[in-house]
């Protein structure tokens, strides 16, 4: 079992920079995958950013590429998200998840454990 933690949501203006912090405990056994989801009210849940710990490959959402970077410190089992250049439609409860794998869009996935969450809001 995996528990995973989120922190530093919070509510930025546009054009803001944010991070956030996921750190996991527990037995790391057949984690491969780490990711961020996020999700609006109404909307679907999205998969923004994720890494593949085997190789290191990272893929983003069009939508953030460019202003957010996801990255992991092995030592502390933490995920980060770098969030830079937040827009409105950013706003969103961001979610992180670990697993086995997500494809190369964010649209398919096997991921075991999910934190909580933590809300960012940006405003115009």
């Amino acid at each position: 079992q995996v528990q995973l933690v989120e922190s530093g949501g919070g509510s930025v203006q546009a054009g803001g920079a944010l991070r956030l912090s996921c750190v996991g405990s527990g037995s790391y056994d057949g984690i491969v995958t780490m990711a961020w989801f996020r999700q609006a009210p109404g909307e679907e849940r999205e998969g923004v950013a994720a890494i593949y710990l085997g190789s290191g490959q990272i893929w983003y959402a069009d939508s953030v590429k460019g202003r957010f970077t996801i990255s992991r410190e092995n030592d502390e089992n933490t995920l980060y998200l770098q969030m830079n250049s937040l827009k409105p439609e950013d706003t969103a409860t961001y979610y992180c998840a670990e697993g086995k794998y997500i494809t190369a869009d964010l649209r398919r996935y096997q991921l075991d454990y999910w934190g909580q969450g933590t809300q960012v809001t940006v405003s115009s």
